[in-house]
């Protein structure tokens, strides 16, 4: 099960003396692949482990349906996570992806096993849900254009009718599931840092700092040049790694228990 849901990148190379330090769990974008983070691997230090969701529907799971719902995607990656080796970790979602990890958080928060930090990207809080016309409902070439637009698919894959197809199956879904999800009336103690782009097309980024009203735990804000896809690019990787290792600083492998540090954060915004 955890194979089905998760991908490990990289050759898992560990730290000195045999130990990984931190693990990351990363969350892509709609009907992203486990290799939107390939550039995250290069940049990120051999003790830290680097495992990607893999939904149904892509990569090695192709042949499964996609979901269109958020919950059931919740469930499968819930049970992954819980069947790890523990250590301490940290959830980093972009897109559709920041919906995921938050319910994700949220749920391993109650069964005991929370994040150290939650990194949400690229999207706005939950407390603004989508509204209409929404992207799942629109025609194939619609979406086209509208990847094409946010930079989500180059132009010249567009004539390859058999690579189109599968993908815009299991970004539908992911669009599907992300413009009906509503927001539950819990939040988390999670602390949580959100992450945007100033030339993002889709996220207002005035409302990111609002992603603060979903955590009783500490809060912080980064904003970045570039677009809806500037996560993968990798000098923001390499900042946005530094600044996850930094925050997470000082924890030992194994010890998933300790009380939250919370003094690397702040409740400011950093436009």
């Amino acid at each position: 099960m955890t194979a089905d849901w998760l991908m490990k990148l990289g050759t898992g190379a560990r730290g000195p003396g045999g130990r990984t330090r931190l693990r990351l769990l990363a969350l892509p974008h709609a009907g992203g692949w486990p290799s939107a983070f390939r550039t995250w691997r290069r940049v990120l230090p051999p003790d830290v482990e680097l495992l990607v969701a893999q939904l149904p529907g892509r990569g090695t799971r192709m042949d499964e349906p996609p979901l269109r719902r958020v919950e059931p995607l919740v469930e499968g990656l819930t049970r992954a996570v819980a069947a790890l080796e523990p250590l301490p970790y940290v959830i980093l979602g972009h897109s559709f992806g920041s919906v995921l990890g938050y319910e994700l958080a949220k749920a391993l928060e109650r069964k005991g096993l929370p994040p150290r930090l939650l990194a949400v990207s690229a999207r706005q809080p939950p407390c603004f849900p989508s509204e209409a016309p929404f992207a799942h409902r629109r025609t194939d070439a619609e979406l086209l254009d509208h990847l094409v637009e946010m930079g989500g698919i180059s132009p010249e894959l567009i004539s390859r009718t058999d690579l189109v197809r599968g993908a815009l199956t299991a970004i539908r879904a992911d669009l599907e599931a992300m413009e009906t999800y509503r927001r539950p009336l819990s939040g988390t103690a999670v602390p949580i840092l959100s992450l945007g782009a100033v030339d993002d097309p889709v996220v207002i980024a005035e409302r990111l700092h609002l992603w603060s009203l979903e955590t009783t735990g500490p809060f912080d804000r980064l904003m970045f040049t570039g677009g809806h896809f500037y996560l993968y690019a990798p000098g923001v990787a390499t900042s946005v790694a530094r600044r996850l290792l930094t925050d997470t600083g000082g924890v030992r492998t194994g010890d998933n228990s300790r009380p939250y540090d919370r003094s690397p954060f702040h409740r400011k915004d950093m436009l």
